[in-house]
C-alpha cells in the first residue's frame, strides 16, 4: 500500500486524498470568506462629495452613514449605506427641515421602541427628529437648545441617556441628562471650553463631542480650533461619570494635520467585528480657510494604560475593518 505524508505523518494514499478534499472544501467555505475579509484594503478619501461631521449606525447588517453636506449645500441630510464600512452607496435625503445650515446629524436607535432618532443642528438650533426606519423620512419633534450645535446622544450600559452638544457663543461642550430620547431631565452641565493651545490656534473652539466607554471610563472625543482651517484637530478628555468632570489627555491632540493632510476632525467612533475601534471623520481638501472637506476612516486604539491614540491618512492603503457577512459583532 502506498503511503503519503499528510501533516508530517505517513498515512495511506486513500486517507491522504480524503484529507486533501476536506481541506479544499474548508478553504473555499467560511475560512476563505474570513481570509478574504481580513485581506481587504482601502484608502482615504472614503467616498466622493463635500461631506463633513459624519455619524454611522449599524442596523440589520447594514451601516447607515449621515453627514453634513451634499443636499443643495447644507439644506438637509442624506443617508449612505454599506455592508463593510468601506464601500458606500448614495441613498435618499432623509431629513429636509425647510431651513438652512443643517449640520452634524447624529442618529440613534431606541432599543425599547425600535424608532430612530436624529439629533440635528438646524440654523444653530439643536433638536430631535424621528422616523420608523434609518432611511427616514425624519420628522422634527422637539427643539432643545438655541445657539447650539453638534448634538450627540450616548446611552450608557445602565440604559441612561445623555445628550452632548456645543453651546454658543464660546463653543462650550455641555451635557444634558435625558429621561427619554426626546425628554431632557434637569439642567445642562458645562464640561469643556477652549483652553488648550491647540484648541485656540485658529479660533477658540471645542466642538463635535462623541463618547466612547472603555474599561469603565468615559472618553469624550472632541475637535478644536476653527473647522474651516488646516489646524482643526481631535483630542479627548476622560471622566469616571458621563456627567464629568472631564480631564484632558496630556498627549492631545491625538489626530492633527501633517504633511499634505489638513484639518482632520469632527467624527464618530465605531467598533468592527474584531473589536477594533474606527474613527469616521472628515479632512479638509487643502490648507486654505474654506469648507471643502471629505470623509475618512482610520483606526483608534488604546494602550495598556488606557490612553487613546488615533491617526489620519490620505491616499495610503491600509487594512479594512473586519466585518462579518452575517452582520454579527460589536459594531452596533
Amino acid at each position: 500500500m502506498r503511503r503519503l505524508f499528510a501533516f508530517g505523518l505517513a498515512v495511506p494514499e486513500s486517507l491522504a486524498i480524503l484529507i486533501w478534499i476536506v481541506c479544499c472544501f474548508a478553504c473555499n467555505g467560511p475560512c476563505a470568506v474570513r481570509a478574504a475579509e481580513s485581506q481587504r484594503t482601502f484608502q482615504n478619501p472614503l467616498l466622493p462629495g463635500n461631506l463633513a461631521d459624519p455619524t454611522v449606525i449599524r442596523h440589520g447588517g447594514i451601516f447607515y452613514l449621515y453627514a453634513t453636506g451634499e443636499v443643495d449645500g447644507d439644506n438637509g441630510t442624506r443617508a449612505y449605506t454599506s455592508t463593510n464600512l468601506v464601500d458606500w452607496e448614495k441613498g435618499p435625503v432623509v431629513f429636509r427641515p425647510g431651513k438652512p445650515h443643517v449640520w452634524a446629524p447624529d442618529v440613534w436607535r431606541d432599543p425599547a421602541s425600535g424608532r430612530f432618532y436624529l439629533y440635528y443642528t438646524v440654523d444653530q438650533t439643536v433638536g430631535v427628529a424621528d422616523a420608523n426606519n434609518p432611511l427616514g423620512p425624519f420628522t422634527m419633534r422637539r427643539k432643545f437648545f438655541d445657539q447650539a450645535i453638534d448634538a450627540h446622544l450616548f446611552r450608557d450600559e445602565d440604559g441612561r441617556l445623555y445628550l452632548y452638544y456645543a453651546q454658543l457663543p464660546g463653543f462650550h461642550i455641555s451635557v444634558q441628562a435625558m429621561s427619554g430620547p426626546s425628554e431632557p431631565s434637569g439642567e445642562p452641565r458645562p464640561l469643556l471650553r477652549p483652553e488648550s493651545e491647540w484648541e485656540k490656534r485658529s479660533g477658540q473652539v471645542t466642538e463635535g463631542p462623541w463618547i466612547i466607554k472603555h474599561a469603565g471610563r468615559y472618553y469624550l472625543l472632541y475637535s478644536g480650533s476653527g473647522a474651516d482651517t488646516p489646524n482643526y484637530a481631535v483630542g479627548y478628555a476622560i471622566a469616571d461619570s458621563p456627567l464629568g468632570p472631564f480631564t484632558r489627555a496630556p498627549h492631545n491632540p491625538i489626530v492633527q494635520r501633517s504633511e499634505g493632510l489638513f484639518g482632520p476632525g469632527h467624527g464618530c467612533a465605531i467598533q468592527d467585528d474584531a473589536g477594533q475601534w474606527w474613527h469616521l471623520y472628515h479632512q479638509k481638501a487643502n490648507d486654505r480657510v474654506e469648507w471643502n472637506r471629505f470623509l475618512c476612516l482610520d483606526r483608534l486604539w488604546f494602550d495598556v494604560e488606557g490612553r487613546l491614540f488615533g491617526r489620519a491618512t490620505r491616499g495610503q492603503a491600509q487594512p479594512a475593518p473586519v466585518i462579518h457577512t452575517n452582520g454579527t459583532g460589536p459594531a452596533q
